[in-house]
């Protein structure tokens, strides 16, 4: 018994409770504008439901803290299967909003799963084995069509079977940031977007559907379809401004708590925080998650293999790309895609795959060496 209380002990002195406390302090920050966002709805089975998955999530941080990043990235191919299979099963099972087309949750009765969000972490995972494998001939013609292939399919099958453009454009900043920090030589950077400059065109004509057009059109031009594509950005505009500097109050938000604005306890949670707690919360949020992000790129810098630092590479890419794209589609700047500013909007799945992504950076820490580790 005292053996496993000295293992315990020794074991939550390595694990990084900072990083833990921090993100708890968001989700009870989410927790706070979740309940006021849905008062009106009936918040009581969304409180529940972040509630668990948030305990749920602090369980996974601390198991992922144990993993060996090390053995974990070098079982790259099943990790990568894996997702592909989870990723697929939407084909079968998939459901979402009419409305939208996307197709991006599994529901076992009122509980429903987002695979995109798991596949994730397990992107990460396996991208970081690639690279590894390839480290000696990174930049070489062979290993950068190799990992190529090895991005452009999952990200295909999730688009292709989901419509989840959100998911996608994550997964592709993810890839993005793990080849650049792995060392790539910057040519094929410069070719790439070359390329994908030069078909642009093509994309927009014959890839994109009227609607996705339309998102990205309303950013300039919210009037466009006012109570259409744009109604989402005018609403989420007039919200925050109508906040000012100390807010509304919880739960005295007009646009909030009279159902203007849409999608209020997941997508545009940061502009409930905008009209309520003013520019006083939204900047607070920000500085919740710019801990978490900077947390996260200490340990990038800080780790004691290659593929742990591309991990924590790829957990900071995730967290930054979700962040400035929910808050930028707030504030009207960029197109409302439909993902969840991490660990403050509702959403089950979210908030696990956040949770995991964190334990990975802590299990980086765990196995950092001696004369680098720092509190």
């Amino acid at each position: 018994m005292n053996g496993f209380f000295r293992n315990a002990k020794n074991f939550f002195r390595q694990v990084d409770i900072k990083l833990l406390l921090v993100a708890l302090i968001a989700s009870i920050f989410g927790l706070i504008l979740i309940a006021s966002a849905t008062q009106s709805m009936g918040s009581g089975s969304y409180i529940k439901v972040q509630l668990v998955a948030t305990i749920a999530g602090i369980f996974l941080y601390l198991m992922l803290s144990w993993l060996d990043l090390d053995s974990v990235s070098s079982w790259w191919k099943y990790v990568y299967i894996a997702n592909l299979l989870l990723i697929c099963s939407l084909a079968i099972f998939g459901t979402g909003a009419e409305e939208t087309g996307n197709r991006a949750w599994i529901r076992f009765g009122s509980v429903g799963i987002q695979p995109a969000e798991l596949g994730k972490i397990l992107f990460i995972i396996a991208l970081s084995g690639h690279i590894n494998s390839l480290h000696d001939r990174l930049s070489s013609p062979l290993s950068v069509i190799l990992l190529g292939i090895h991005a452009l399919i999952p990200v295909g099958f999730l688009y292709a079977v989901s419509s989840d453009l959100g998911s996608a454009l994550v997964y592709m900043v993810i890839f993005i940031a793990m080849l650049f920090c792995a060392g790539i030589k910057l040519r094929w950077f410069i070719g790439a977007f070359a390329a994908l400059g030069a078909a642009s065109p093509l994309i927009w004509k014959f890839f994109l559907r009227e609607d996705q057009k339309m998102r990205v059109l309303v950013v300039f031009n919210p009037e466009l379809d006012p109570l259409g594509r744009g109604y989402h950005a005018i609403q989420s505009k007039i919200a925050i401004g109508s906040g000012q500097l100390w807010g509304r109050g919880l739960g005295e938000g007009t646009q909030t708590q009279l159902g203007y604005l849409p999608a209020k306890q997941t997508d545009f949670i940061f502009s409930v925080a905008g009209e309520e707690l003013g520019f006083i919360g939204c900047l607070a949020i920000i500085a919740i998650l710019a801990l978490i992000i900077a947390r996260c790129i200490t340990m990038t810098m800080r780790s004691s293999s290659f593929p742990s630092y591309l991990i924590c590479t790829g957990v900071s890419a995730m967290l930054i790309a979700q962040t400035v794209e929910n808050i930028g589609m707030c504030t009207g700047i960029m197109p409302v895609i439909g993902l969840t500013l991490p660990l403050f909007s509702y959403g089950g799945s979210s908030v696990l795959a956040v949770y995991m992504a964190l334990g990975l950076i802590s299990s980086a820490r765990m196995r950092a060496r001696p004369s680098r580790l720092s509190n």
